[in-house]
């Protein structure tokens, strides 16, 4: 590990690039944050699900949709609708100069349907996951494809309002001359609401000290069992009916002094351990590597990564671009290509807390179980 922990990262971070700021270190730990969503968008494109991911949507709870949530990243069944071709002359690519297109003529989208979003910008700023427009049981979304500087395509594809899993990213700081970040129980029970509140399988504590698993069936009978082995077979089930409102939930946490490590667990950490479907642990190491990898010290194919995160972080409004909403189209590419050159290693970041002992590969096999299920389309 190129530091002795986050915490001293965080230090170095807050001298060399958060100088600028009232409170250094606490710029510095927000930053960090931003990275592990980062991570966490980038690691789920590598593994091929970026066409069915939504940033920051709200969710209903279920069977409750009088409250609603916002999800870092929801995971939704998509219908490609085109890929489009485009030159540089036609930038910017907003959402109504998109759906324009002829291609989406029978879509029969009203103007007032359409958001204002932009895909790329003519600074060649990238919007990950561009709404175009919501459409009751459906939003549309369009991702970039490839761009050459002069030439390029985007895919546009129709998504599901439902999703079959979410990821969220918690993340808690110290303060200077604190033992305990003051909101750390509070933002892991904000995650845990979220988590045990928005599926169709729901936890019941059993009185051996197990988890169960409840779900109701649409003629008012309950299935009961042990929650894993009820899940597995939901997510492999044929039977609409079990499926069709069940959403995995996945956490992925990073440790700042009071998360204490994935082997020691805290109050925290046990919180959201029993309330994920999945939880994964951000390892420090993992987070080091990627910051002195790629906005330390890179190599120069890896250069635009620290390009955009110091422009991003020089104290002035509206220059941020490095987020997982926002981030400069260089910064895009060189972080799509360090994740797929290290796969093997970006995955050793992740320790699995829950479900134990499974591993990161099942994970992925699960959600691509999810993915390709055609009985997505019963439900909104």
């Amino acid at each position: 590990m190129p530091y002795p922990s986050v915490d001293s990262l965080q230090k170095v971070l807050a001298k060399d690039v958060f100088h600028y700021a009232k409170d250094a270190k606490k710029a510095a730990g927000r930053a960090l944050g931003t990275l592990v969503e980062i991570i966490t968008f980038y690691s789920l494109k590598s593994w091929g699900f970026e066409r069915h991911i939504a940033i920051e949507r709200k969710l209903s709870e279920f069977a409750n949709v009088d409250i609603t949530h916002n999800v870092e990243y929801s995971l939704h069944s998509a219908t490609s609708l085109g890929k489009i071709a485009f030159n540089r002359d036609m930038l910017p690519l907003t959402a109504r100069k998109i759906l324009k297109n002829r291609a989406f003529a029978d879509l029969n989208i009203q103007q007032n349907m359409r958001k204002s979003n932009v895909l790329l910008t003519k600074d060649l700023l990238l919007r990950n996951s561009c709404t175009l427009c919501d459409r009751g049981s459906d939003f549309i979304n369009t991702y970039l494809d490839d761009f050459d500087k002069n030439n390029g395509h985007f895919t546009v594809v129709s998504l599901r309002q439902r999703p079959f899993a979410i990821f969220e990213c918690k993340r808690v700081g110290v303060e200077e001359g604190m033992k305990k970040g003051p909101q750390t129980i509070e933002k892991a029970k904000q995650g845990a609401y979220v988590a045990r509140t928005i599926s169709s399988l729901q936890r019941v504590r059993l009185i051996d000290g197990r988890m169960g698993g409840f779900i109701q069936k649409n003629d008012g009978t309950f299935r009961c069992e042990e929650y894993y082995s009820l899940m597995a077979e939901i997510i492999a089930t044929d039977d609409a009916e079990l499926r069709s409102r069940f959403i995995l939930t996945v956490g992925v946490v990073s440790n700042h002094g009071n998360w204490f490590t994935s082997e020691n667990h805290n109050k925290e950490l046990k919180v959201l351990a029993q309330s994920y479907d999945w939880l994964l642990f951000l390892t420090d190491a993992g987070i080091a590597q990627f910051v002195d990898e790629l906005l330390l010290n890179p190599r120069k194919e890896f250069i635009a990564a620290k390009k955009a995160f110091v422009a991003s972080y020089a104290g002035r409004k509206g220059d941020n671009q490095f987020t997982k909403v926002q981030i400069a189209l260089a910064a895009d590419a060189a972080l799509q290509s360090y994740f797929a050159d290290h796969s093997k290693m970006i995955e050793s970041w992740f320790n699995i807390i829950a479900p134990s002992p499974k591993g990161l590969a099942i994970l992925q096999e699960e959600l691509m179980t999810l993915k390709s299920g055609k009985l997505r389309e019963m439900h909104t």
